[in-house]
């Protein structure tokens, strides 16, 4: 393979006119042995990690990127591929699944450091999880308020997922304590110290519920500029919060009867 000087250049004819030596040393115009074929060929190559590549870039304006991205992979798994050829989705998209990568193992750590203040708390295993287990009741919350409003699960509502780890359990901090302390005070049924419980604290659940929820309404909203990217998160956590402090007042209870029967503790002591 040969290359002429500034040959971007120079016409098709005079490239076609020069000269070239053969094995004898004679002289032989290139026309007389070469074959001139146009085809089409990318005016620039570009390469990622020693591989060729090609990049398509699209905008959107309207639509979810998930959505968008749904609908490319569709038309795509109809297309056949030749051999060593792949398609790789980068961009905003591979951006996307790395924070949510991180943003997992961030929820999963805030979830242990939870259970390691609580279990320290109550010096108990059992106990961190009863309160644990009102988190997931917050999924049914959230789902229902995005789909509601229309709104994605991006980043922003992830984050409010992570918050709600720490939130959510607050009532069942609440509600479980109060069972424990009536049992450590008096001598009545684990039944009759829910019950009892259940009516000490059920004002106090709704108070500090209806103050984070009030306290992010005005961000859910999303009214001024730049406020929709921050209204995902507000949101999040508003219907996660509400589905969790109804549904905890009825789950947990149950919850920790069973775990009574299945764990049964040793006799708490009065004071």
């Amino acid at each position: 393979m040969v290359k002429v000087k500034n040959a971007d250049s120079l016409d098709i004819k005079d490239l076609l006119d020069l000269t070239v030596v053969n094995a004898l040393g004679e002289p032989i115009v290139l026309k007389n042995v070469v074959t001139v074929q146009q085809r089409r060929a990318p005016v620039q190559i570009q390469r990622k990690d020693q591989e060729r590549v090609v990049t398509l870039s699209i905008n959107t304006t309207g639509r979810d990127m998930g959505s968008v991205l749904s609908d490319i992979q569709e038309s795509l798994s109809r297309l056949v591929l030749p051999r060593d050829f792949s398609i790789v989705y980068t961009g905003d998209y591979e951006a996307q699944q790395e924070a949510f990568q991180e943003l997992l193992v961030s929820m999963q750590l805030a979830i242990v450091l939870v259970y390691m203040v609580l279990a320290s708390h109550y010096e108990s295993v059992r106990d961190p999880l009863v309160v644990l287990f009102s988190v997931p009741l917050a999924i049914v919350g959230v789902t229902l308020m995005l789909f509601l409003t229309e709104t994605t699960f991006n980043v922003q509502s992830y984050i409010g997922c992570i918050m709600l780890a720490g939130i959510v359990v607050n009532n069942a901090i609440l509600l479980v304590n109060q069972i424990n302390l009536i049992r450590s005070r008096t001598n009545v049924s684990v039944n009759k110290a829910i019950v009892m419980a259940g009516r000490r604290r059920l004002r106090p659940i709704l108070m500090t519920a209806c103050t984070t929820i009030l306290g992010m309404l005005p961000m859910s909203l999303g009214l001024f500029e730049g406020g929709e990217t921050q209204a995902a998160l507000a949101r999040a956590v508003i219907g996660g919060l509400t589905s969790s402090t109804l549904i905890t007042l009825v789950f947990v209870p149950v919850l920790y009867s069973l775990f009574d029967i299945w764990f049964p503790r040793k006799k708490f002591n009065r004071n």
